[in-house]
C-alpha cells in the first residue's frame, strides 16, 4: 500500500465525520474507525478506481459502476458478483484508500451485500451515505473540520511558543525550555552534549528500550567529525516501543542535540520541537561553550581592571583573526545584522562599533 500524499492540512479523524449529525452516515463493515483518519473526499464512479486515488481519501461512489450483471436485481445477495466487488474494494485498498462511501441514491435502494462483504474481507470501512444526504455535503463537512483543526493546531503551536520562550527567559533557561516542552509533547524532552552523554532531561523519562533508541538517534544528527564524513541530517525521527521520538542537531556544529520521545505524534509537534531547538541552539551557542564562557569572564575581568596579561590566557591559544565587516551602503551597522555576522562566523566576540562591525575569531578558522 503507498504511502498518502498527504496534503497541508491537519486529518480528519473518521470518527468525527460520523459523528456529525446532519451527515447521518454509519459504518456497516470494516474496521473499527477509531484509528482511521481522512485526508481528502474523492468522488468516482470507475470500476477501477486506482489510478485516480493518491491514498488517504474517503472515496465516495454511488454504484453507477456496478454492472448489471450483478445489479440492481442481483447486488444485494452475498454471493452475487463478489469476483467483481473483491476486485473493486481490493484497488481501493491498493491505492491507499482511507475509506468508501456508498450512497443509497439514486441507482441503489441498500448498500450491495456483496460489497460489505469484499469491505470486511479487505479491511476496509464502509460508510452508508443515506439519500439525504449530497456527496458535495460530506465533503463540504470534511473540510471543515480540517479547518477547525488547522485552526486548533495553530493556536497550539503559538501557545507553545511563548511559553518556550518565557522559558528561555528564566533563571535556569535550558532546564525550563526542555520541561515546558515535554509538557507540551506529554512525554520526555532530554538535551545531550557533544559527547553523547545526557545533560539535563524532563518529563516523565521513558523506558530503557525507548532511551537507548532515542540516544542512538541523536547520533544520527550529530555533526560528522572528519572532513570527508558525510554531513549529518538536521533532524530524524523514529519510534520504539510504542513511542515516536524525533532528534534535532542545536547550533552551528558544536554537538549538542535535542531529542524528545513522545506517546503519540499529534499535528503541529514537529513546529514545537523546532522552535525548542532554535531556542536551545542559542542557549548552547559558543557564549554557552567552555571556550565561550572564559572568553566572556576575560572580557568582564579586563572591565574590572585586570591587567591584559591576566586575562589573555582565558582567551585560548592565539593567534587571533579581526575581520572588519562593513554594510552594504552608507549609514552605521545593524545591530541586528552584526549579532548575526558574529553567529555565522561562530564568535560571540562582535564589536559595532562606528561604521565598521569588528569581529574576533581565532586565525586558524576558515
Amino acid at each position: 500500500m503507498p504511502e498518502p500524499a498527504v496534503p497541508p492540512t491537519p486529518p480528519v479523524p473518521l470518527t468525527a465525520l460520523l459523528a456529525r449529525e446532519d451527515l447521518a452516515l454509519r459504518q456497516i463493515a470494516g474496521p473499527s474507525a477509531e484509528d482511521v483518519v481522512i485526508h481528502w473526499v474523492h468522488t468516482s464512479e470507475m470500476a477501477d478506481p486506482y489510478p485516480y486515488l493518491l491514498g488517504g481519501e474517503l472515496l465516495l461512489s454511488a454504484g453507477v459502476h456496478i454492472p448489471e450483471t450483478v445489479g440492481p436485481d442481483t447486488a444485494h445477495t452475498p454471493d452475487s458478483g463478489s469476483a467483481y466487488f473483491d476486485g473493486y474494494v481490493s484497488r481501493i485498498v491498493a491505492a491507499g484508500g482511507a475509506a468508501l462511501g456508498f450512497g443509497v441514491a439514486p441507482v441503489h435502494d441498500t448498500v450491495p451485500e456483496g460489497l460489505i462483504a469484499a469491505c470486511a474481507a479487505h479491511g476496509l470501512p464502509l460508510l452508508e451515505v443515506p439519500r439525504r444526504t449530497t456527496f458535495s455535503g460530506v465533503a463540504r463537512a470534511v473540510w471543515q473540520l480540517m479547518a477547525r483543526a488547522r485552526l486548533a493546531e495553530l493556536r497550539r503551536v503559538t501557545e507553545a511558543q511563548q511559553a518556550l520562550a518565557a522559558a528561555a527567559s528564566r533563571p535556569d533557561p535550558v532546564p525550563s525550555v526542555l520541561r515546558q516542552l515535554a509538557q507540551r509533547l506529554g512525554g520526555w524532552a532530554v538535551l545531550y552534549g557533544p559527547e553523547g552523554a545526557e545533560i539535563a532531561g524532563a518529563g516523565r523519562e521513558p523506558g530503557g528500550e525507548v532511551r537507548a533508541a532515542l540516544a542512538r538517534l541523536a547520533q544520527v544528527v550529530r555533526p560528522a567529525d572528519g572532513p570527508g564524513e558525510r554531513p549529518a541530517p538536521a533532524s530524524a525521527t523514529d519510534s520504539a516501543a510504542g513511542s515516536h521520538l524525533a532528534a534535532y542537531s542545536l547550533g552551528a556544529g558544536h554537538g549538542f542535540v535535542l531529542g524528545a520521545a513522545a506517546p503519540q505524534r499529534v499535528s503541529g509537534d514537529h513546529t514545537v520541537v523546532s522552535v525548542a531547538a532554535v531556542l536551545l541552539s542559542l542557549l548552547t551557542g559558543e557564549q554557552q561553550s567552555g571556550t565561550g564562557a572564559a572568553r566572556s569572564a576575560a572580557l568582564v575581568r579586563l572591565l574590572l581592571g585586570a591587567p591584559p596579561e591576566e586575562v589573555a590566557a582565558l582567551l585560548g591559544e592565539g593567534p587571533w583573526t579581526v575581520v572588519h565587516a562593513r554594510p552594504d551602503g552608507d549609514g552605521t551597522p545593524d545591530p541586528v545584522a552584526a549579532s548575526a555576522l558574529g553567529a555565522a562566523l561562530g564568535s560571540a566576540l562582535v564589536d559595532p562599533a562606528g561604521d565598521v562591525v569588528r569581529v574576533l575569531v581565532p586565525a586558524g578558522r576558515a
